[in-house]
């Protein structure tokens, strides 16, 4: 069954279902209780993703200096990060400036995703049969609320046919979020381990553009 929100839209149950100009990538709990609060849409892979591996080929650095931008350490609101990036001055944030160009679908409000909004796509989508990062995996905002490392296996490829080939698939590679680290770094996510590292903003990676419908 769908989830019904107060202007009578339902929202996709199955993941990976045509949505919202995108694909539904699963729920995320902002309240961190296992109720979910939005769904998250992933962009086409065509139009609404770009570097190594996707038809928009160019990698893009988190930032172009090595520098803070305030209000974007949010594991779990990308919307709020990639607004303060707006705020900050969008042109010094390439991979953020991606997202909010985007228009897909009659859709203007895309968004570098935070580290847990990707991870919940990991989860959900995962593009490949490589054994996963135990290190990582707890995730309070995902739906249901994940309190257990990734083990080799889990989770598995995604049975999904869009998502397990070339046609909307992620890139089994690493991905901007839009989570800074610190001054310098900020994190990524390896979409092959669902591994998250500090990288320096930069450095230049995939990005793959979200947008989000609140419940």
């Amino acid at each position: 069954m769908s989830w019904l929100v107060s202007t009578r839209q339902y929202i996709p149950a199955v993941i990976g279902e045509a949505w919202g100009g995108g694909y539904f990538a699963g729920y995320i709990s902002h309240t961190a209780d296992g109720n979910p609060t939005h769904a998250l849409i992933v962009a086409p892979r065509a139009t609404g993703a770009t570097g190594t591996g996707y038809t928009l080929t160019s990698n893009l650095q988190w930032k172009t200096s090595q520098t803070s931008t305030a209000n974007t350490a949010s594991t779990f609101d990308g919307v709020a990060n990639t607004a303060a990036m707006v705020t900050a001055g969008i042109a010094a944030h390439p991979a953020a400036q991606f997202c909010v160009n985007l228009s897909i679908g009659g859709h203007t409000d895309w968004y570098l995703p935070s580290s847990l909004e990707l991870d919940i796509a990991y989860f959900n989508l995962k593009p490949d049969t490589t054994a996963n990062n135990v290190s990582f995996g707890v995730n309070p905002y995902a739906v249901p609320k994940r309190d257990m490392a990734y083990t080799s296996g889990s989770p598995g490829q995604t049975a999904i046919a869009a998502f397990n080939t070339s046609s909307q698939a992620f890139v089994a590679g690493t991905h901007w979020t839009s989570t800074q680290a610190s001054n310098p770094a900020a994190t990524r996510i390896d979409l092959n381990t669902g591994g998250r590292v500090i990288a320096d903003k930069d450095i230049s990676y995939r990005v793959r553009a979200f947008r989000r419908i609140a419940l």
